[in-house]
């Protein structure tokens, strides 16, 4: 299970070229977040989320499996620029 990373509305949920299922979430004051490589997505375009909503599910993945484990792509943005995200993510079980 994926959650948002931050209280917003979801500016785009949908397929998006080779990046599969993608999510845009509108942060407000400036800020976006873009995420990908769902399996499913549960929001919908202009939906309202609070930080730690459930957005979508990542592809099952088995360790035993020789196939790669599923990746979670994740972009910051504010103002139109990439920002790092490292200092806003934080592991939680």
């Amino acid at each position: 299970r994926v959650v948002a990373v931050c209280n917003g509305r979801v500016a785009f949920s949908a397929p998006f070229r080779s990046y599969g299922l993608l999510l845009i979430l509108d942060c407000g004051g400036g800020y976006h977040t873009v995420l990908a490589g769902f399996e499913r997505l549960d929001v919908k375009v202009g939906q309202t989320v609070a930080a730690g909503e459930p957005v979508g599910v990542m592809p099952g993945w088995d360790p035993a499996s020789t196939g790669d484990r599923p990746t979670l792509y994740v972009e910051l943005w504010r103002e139109g620029k990439p920002v790092n995200p490292a200092p806003w993510l934080r592991a939680s079980g």
